[in-house]
C-alpha cells in the first residue's frame, strides 16, 4: 500500500467528516474568522468611505483651521500659488423666534460663508422642508439665512419668517439638505444656520472672548496644493503663529472619528478574545482528534506508510479543512459586518464603498494560521506512533511531550498568530494587553492548577471523607497532566467570559455615565460683564438658588519658567494640541467645592498664584512652583503654580484647567459662564434669551440624551459581536470538559465492573466537575479583574475598580458552567454498557 500523502489526506478528510470528528475544529475556526473579518470588513469599508469623501469632508484640498482670523500670510501664499480660497467661520449661539411667533429659542450651529463656498463637494438646498433638493453654487444673500429643517419645527417657524440671531433679524430663505464639509453628526447636536459673512457684524455675536473657529480652505492643482500644505505646516509651527493647524482627514475632524474609534477598540477587543478562545478550543479538539487516531496511524505504519506520508496526509487534511472553515468564517463575517452598519446608522453612512479583498485574504490567512499553529502540532505526532501499538496499546501515547517537528510548527505558528492579532488590534497597547495577558494567564493557570492538584490529595482525609469525595480526589490526582490541561482550559474560557461581562456592565456603564441627578442641565456662556448682575438676578427670581458662576477668560500658554513653549516643545500629541490652542481660564477667591486640591495649597486672594488641574499638569510636565505665562487677549500674565486640583469632568459642573485664586484680573477681556439646573417653568429659556440675546444657552439634557443614543448604538454593535466570543467560550468549555471523555468512560467502566453503583459515580463526576469549575472560575475572575483594570486604565481611559465579589461570583459561575458542559458532553459516559466500553478500550 503506497498512496501519495495528498490522496491519503483526502481519504482521511472524507472519513473524518463523515464521522463528525472535525466538527469542533471547524466551529472554532469559523467563529474566530467570522469575528475578526466582520470587524475587518467594517473598518475597511469605513476607511474606504472616508478616503472617498475626504475632500468633501474637509471642504477643500487643504484647510487651515484657527481660533482667530487666519493670518494674512496664508492667504497671500495661496494667491501666489494660484489657489482658490474660501473662509468660513462657525460658532454655537442661540436662534430664536420673534415674540409675535412665540419667542421660542434653540441652540444653533451658526456658520458664515463667502462667495465660492464650497470649494469641494456640492451644497444641496430645498425651497421648503418637503421640496426636492437641488444642487446650488449660491450662498445666502445678505439679509437671508439658510437653516436645517428641524430648526423650523423647533421654533415654530415657516419659510419666509424671520430668525433672530443676536441683534439681527434674517429671513429664512432655504432649507439645507446636504452640507458637504459639515463632518460627522456625532458632535453636531445643534441644527445649522448659515448666513452671509457680510451679516455677521450686525448680529453683535462676535465678542473678544467668543470661541470661534475659522476655516481657510484652498483648492487647485495637486502640485500647488502640496506646495501650500508643506509651507503651511512649517508656518504653523513658528513661535509667532498661534492656534493654527493644517487639517487632514484624521487630524482635522477628530469629532468625526472619536466615537467610531472607541467602538472600533471595543469591537477589536471582543474579536481578539474570540480568536484567542478559538485557539484554545482548536488545541483541545486537535488533541482529542490525535488521541482518537493513534490506532489508525499505527495501522498505517503496519501497512507500509512512511512517517513523512502520514505527516503529509494529516497536514493536507488540516489545510483543506482550514480553508473550508475559514471561507465559511469570511462569508459569515461579511454578513455580520452589514449588521454593524445597520446598528451604527447615523454614525456611518450606509452607502459605503465595497470592501477590498484584504479582509478576505486576512481571514483565510488567520484561519489557516490558527488551525496549523494550534491544531497541527499534536496531530503531527501521529506520524511517530510505532507500528507495535497495534498489539501493545501502552505504546505511542500523547503524554510524552511534543516532538521537535511539532514544537517547531507550534513556535512558528504561535508567533505568526500573535503577530496577526497585534496587527488586527489596530492599537498596540490593546493588542499587547490582550495577547500578553492571555499568554501570561495560560502560564499562570497551568502553574496554579498544578500546585492545586498537588495539594488536593493531601487535603482530603480518606479515612473520614465521603466515598464520592475520595474517589473524585483520586480521579483528579491520578491524572495530574489531564487535570492541569482541563483546569487551565476552563480558566481561559471563563477568563474571556468574565472579562466580557465586566466590560458589558462596569466598563460600558462608566463609558455612558449618565448625568448625576442634581447636576446642572443648562450651561450659559458669553454673558457680558455689564449683564452679570442682571443675569444672576433673573436666576434668583426664578428660584435658582444653586448655580455655578465663573469668569471665563481665553488665554494661551506662552512660557514655562521663562522658557517659551510651543508644539515642538512636547513629544505627546495631546500636549502639542494643548499648547497650540487657547485655554479657558477662570478666577475665584475660594476653590470650587466640586474640585479636590490634591497637592499644594489654595490660598484665597493670593496674588501671582494659580491652581492647575492635575491631568493637564501631568501632560505638560508641570510641577508645584513652576511659573506659567499666559497671553489673555493681549494682556500677558505670569503666575506660580501653588496647588493642583483633581477635577471630575463627568460631574457636569463648571470646570477649568487653570484658575487664579483671586476675585478679579485687571485689564483682561472676560465673559461669564453659568451652570445651573433650569427651573420647571415654561418659557424660562426663551425669556432668558430674549432678555440677553447675545448669550449661548446650552440645554445639556437634550445633548446628553443624544450622546447616550449614539453610545447605545455603539454598544449594541459591541453586544452583537459579543455573541461570537460567548459561543467561542462555550466551545472551549465543552472541549475542556470532554477532552478526557474516553479516559473517564474506561475508568468508570472498570469501577462499575468492580461493583460501584451508578449513583456513586454520578456523585464522583459532579464533584470533580464542581471542583475543577470552582478553581478555574476563581483563577479566571482574579485575572479578569487585573486585565479589565489594565484595559480600563490604558486603553479606554476609564476610572474603574472591580467589586470584591467578582472572584466569588466567577468561581460559582465556573462550577455551574462546568456542570452544564459536563452534563451535555459526558451524559453518555455512565449510560454506556460496561462491556461496550471495555471492548472499545481493547480494540
Amino acid at each position: 500500500m503506497n498512496l501519495s500523502f495528498f490522496r491519503l489526506g483526502l481519504r482521511t478528510l472524507v472519513r473524518d467528516l463523515r464521522a463528525g470528528e472535525l466538527r469542533l475544529l471547524m466551529v472554532a475556526v469559523t467563529l474566530a474568522v467570522a469575528a475578526l473579518t466582520s470587524v475587518g470588513f467594517f473598518a475597511d469599508r469605513l476607511q474606504g468611505g472616508l478616503q472617498r469623501d475626504a475632500l468633501q469632508l474637509l471642504g477643500g484640498d487643504a484647510v487651515v483651521a484657527s481660533d482667530n482670523p487666519t493670518p494674512p500670510a496664508f492667504a497671500e501664499r495661496a494667491r501666489a500659488l494660484g489657489l482658490q480660497t474660501v473662509t468660513t467661520m462657525g460658532f454655537p449661539t442661540m436662534g430664536r423666534a420673534s415674540d409675535v411667533q412665540g419667542g421660542a429659542t434653540k441652540l444653533v450651529a451658526l456658520k458664515s460663508v463667502e462667495p465660492g463656498y464650497p470649494l469641494r463637494g456640492s451644497l444641496q438646498v430645498a425651497d421648503s422642508p418637503d421640496a426636492v433638493a437641488q444642487v446650488t453654487r449660491d450662498i445666502p444673500a445678505p439679509g437671508e439665512v439658510w437653516v436645517d429643517a428641524p430648526l423650523l419645527e423647533a421654533l415654530g417657524l415657516s419659510m419666509g419668517d424671520m430668525l433672530l440671531l443676536g441683534d439681527a433679524q434674517l429671513r429664512i430663505a432655504r432649507i439645507i439638505v446636504v452640507e458637504p464639509d459639515r463632518g460627522a453628526g456625532f458632535m453636531s447636536f445643534a441644527p445649522r444656520a448659515m448666513l452671509n459673512q457680510a451679516d455677521v457684524p450686525a448680529t453683535g455675536l462676535v465678542q473678544p472672548a467668543s470661541r470661534l473657529t475659522y476655516r481657510f480652505a484652498v483648492a487647485g492643482s495637486p502640485a500647488a496644493v502640496k506646495a501650500f500644505s508643506e509651507w503651511a505646516a512649517i508656518e504653523a509651527t513658528k513661535p509667532e503663529v498661534h492656534g493654527v493647524r493644517v487639517e487632514s482627514l484624521e487630524s482635522g475632524r477628530p469629532e468625526m472619528r472619536q466615537t467610531l474609534d472607541r467602538a472600533q477598540k471595543f469591537l477589536n477587543l471582543v474579536a481578539l478574545l474570540a480568536a484567542l478562545l478559538s485557539a484554545v478550543a482548536v488545541a483541545l479538539a486537535a488533541r482529542g482528534f490525535a488521541a482518537d487516531h493513534l490506532d489508525a496511524s499505527a495501522m498505517l505504519r503496519v501497512l507500509g506508510q512512511s512517517q513523512r506520508a502520514i505527516a503529509g496526509a494529516y497536514t493536507t487534511e488540516f489545510a483543506l479543512i482550514g480553508l473550508f472553515a475559514s471561507a465559511m468564517g469570511v462569508a459569515l463575517g461579511y454578513l455580520v459586518h452589514n449588521v454593524f452598519v445597520l446598528l451604527l446608522a447615523g454614525l456611518v453612512e450606509s452607502a459605503l464603498p465595497a470592501p477590498s479583498l484584504w479582509p478576505v485574504a486576512f481571514g483565510l490567512g488567520m484561519g489557516l494560521t490558527l488551525l496549523l499553529a494550534f491544531g497541527l502540532p499534536p496531530v503531527l505526532q501521529l506520524a511517530q506512533v510505532p507500528p507495535l501499538r497495534v498489539i501493545r496499546r501502552d505504546m505511542g501515547g500523547l503524554m510524552g511531550g511534543l516532538r521537535p517537528a511539532s514544537l517547531a510548527v507550534l513556535g512558528v505558528g504561535v508567533a505568526g498568530f500573535a503577530a496577526l492579532l497585534l496587527a488586527v488590534s489596530s492599537d498596540l497597547v490593546l493588542g499587547l494587553i490582550a495577547v500578553g495577558g492571555f499568554a501570561g494567564a495560560v502560564a499562570l493557570f497551568a502553574l496554579l492548577s498544578w500546585a492545586a492538584v498537588k495539594l488536593l490529595r493531601k487535603s482530603v482525609n480518606e479515612s473520614t471523607a465521603p466515598r464520592w469525595l475520595v474517589l473524585a480526589t483520586r480521579q483528579i490526582s491520578a491524572r495530574p497532566a489531564y487535570a492541569v490541561v482541563q483546569v487551565s482550559s476552563l480558566a481561559v474560557g471563563l477568563l474571556a467570559l468574565v472579562l466580557l461581562v465586566l466590560l458589558r456592565t462596569d466598563l460600558i456603564s462608566s463609558w455612558r455615565q449618565a448625568t448625576p441627578p442634581d447636576a446642572p442641565n443648562r450651561f450659559v456662556i458669553n454673558v457680558m460683564p455689564d449683564q452679570a448682575e442682571a443675569f444672576q438676578q433673573v436666576l434668583q427670581d426664578a428660584g435658582v438658588a444653586r448655580y455655578d458662576w465663573y469668569p471665563m477668560i481665553r488665554g494661551r500658554l506662552l512660557a514655562v519658567n521663562g522658557q517659551p513653549v510651543g508644539p515642538d516643545s512636547y513629544a505627546e500629541d495631546r500636549a502639542k494640541r494643548l499648547v497650540d490652542r487657547e485655554f479657558n481660564l477662570s478666577n475665584a477667591v475660594e476653590a470650587p467645592g466640586h474640585n479636590q486640591v490634591v497637592a499644594g495649597q489654595w490660598t484665597p486672594g493670593e496674588e501671582g498664584a494659580i491652581s492647575v488641574e492635575e491631568g493637564i499638569a501631568q501632560t505638560l510636565g508641570l510641577q508645584l512652583g513652576d511659573r506659567l505665562q499666559f497671553d489673555m487677549g493681549g494682556v500677558q500674565n505670569e503666575a506660580r503654580i501653588t496647588s493642583l486640583r483633581k477635577v471630575d469632568w463627568g460631574s457636569m459642573r463648571a470646570n477649568f484647567f487653570v484658575m487664579y485664586p483671586v476675585a478679579s484680573l485687571k485689564d483682561v477681556p472676560v465673559t461669564y459662564l453659568a451652570a445651573y439646573r433650569a427651573p420647571d417653568k415654561a418659557g424660562f429659556d426663551n425669556a432668558l434669551v430674549r432678555q440677553f440675546p447675545n448669550i449661548t444657552n446650552v440645554d445639556m439634557g437634550a445633548t446628553i440624551a443624544q450622546v447616550q443614543r449614539v453610545l447605545e448604538q455603539v454598544i449594541q454593535a459591541v453586544e452583537f459581536l459579543f455573541a461570537f466570543t460567548l459561543a467561542a467560550g462555550l466551545v472551549v468549555l465543552f472541549a475542556a470538559v470532554t477532552a478526557t471523555r474516553e479516559e473517564r468512560a474506561r475508568e468508570f467502566a472498570i469501577m462499575r465492573a468492580m461493583g460501584a453503583r451508578a449513583s456513586l459515580l454520578r456523585q464522583v463526576q459532579r464533584a470533580e466537575l464542581v471542583g475543577v469549575g470552582l478553581l478555574a472560575g476563581f483563577l479566571a475572575s482574579c485575572v479578569a479583574v487585573a486585565v479589565g483594570w489594565a484595559l480600563a486604565r490604558y486603553v479606554f481611559d476609564f476610572a474603574w475598580t472591580a467589586a470584591l465579589w467578582v472572584p466569588l461570583a466567577g468561581a460559582l459561575a465556573g462550577a455551574v458552567l462546568a456542570l452544564a458542559a459536563g452534563w451535555w458532553g459526558l451524559r453518555d459516559v455512565l449510560n454506556r454498557p460496561v462491556v461496550e466500553t471495555l471492548r472499545r478500550a481493547a480494540e
